[in-house]
């Protein structure tokens, strides 16, 4: 489906919106906005659910509420009510959209937690820059991303996402600048030498920043999946 790139300008913010491509979700009959419970995907190999979910999205919606659908929208006519994107609580703007409940515990500062991302970048129209898909074991396998929370090695914005997560949820968030890259070494980082270039040079662009759009350079998009807790 060709994706259509909305610049839509408010009173309060520069939003970007963009149409969603509708695929079946491991809900029945439940459009890809709809919250799940984790129950329905019991049968589901656990670390397979993100990248099912995250790659047949084709762009991000920032608008609040989505887009309701129509004659031309890629969503089916649902009973079910749209979700919408919430502001998660002392997180200082990190904004998050529900796509599957978690089931498992909440983890703490000082523990040690494995999730599985997607990582986009607002400013290149949803350009993807990483994934822990893309990282491979010695079998082939995806390697989820480790860290412990509240190290303060992680962007600030994925430590306040993942705080407030069961394990076995998923959520897509969107991280303004000020909790996203601060500087080069923060994780997550891009292992290909292309991609961290194209993703820092992105971010702090000096010509551009000097030209007042540090607002909507640096914000993220983060689909991210609790995969672990480990009590460290």
């Amino acid at each position: 489906m060709k994706t259509i790139i909305e610049r839509c300008v408010s009173a309060s913010a520069t939003r970007i919106c963009a149409p969603l491509s509708y695929t079946k979700y491991p809900c029945n009959n439940i459009n890809m906005f709809a919250t799940c419970s984790a129950s329905s995907s019991s049968t589901t190999r656990r670390p397979l659910s993100l990248s099912l979910i995250s790659t047949t999205f084709s762009a991000f919606i920032f608008s609040l509420p989505p887009p309701a659908p129509s004659s031309s929208s890629p969503f089916p006519s649902s009973k079910f009510p749209v979700s919408k994107f919430f502001e998660i609580p002392n997180s200082g703007g990190v904004k998050a959209l529900e796509l599957l409940d978690g089931s498992g515990e909440v983890p703490s500062d000082g523990d040690q937690v494995a999730i599985h991302y997607y990582g986009r970048l607002a400013a290149k129209q949803g350009w993807r820059f990483d994934s822990t898909y893309d990282h491979k074991d010695n079998n082939g396998d995806p390697n989820p991303f480790v860290f412990v929370l509240g190290s303060g090695k992680v962007i600030a914005g994925i430590d306040v996402a993942v705080r407030s997560m069961k394990v076995g949820g998923i959520r897509r968030v969107i991280i303004p600048p000020s909790l996203g890259y601060q500087n080069t070494s923060q994780e997550p980082i891009p292992p290909n030498f292309f991609d961290r270039q194209r993703l820092f040079t992105t971010i702090f662009n000096p010509t551009r920043l000097a030209n007042g759009e540090g607002s909507t350079l640096g914000t993220l998009i983060f689909d991210i999946e609790l995969v672990s807790v480990r009590h460290l």
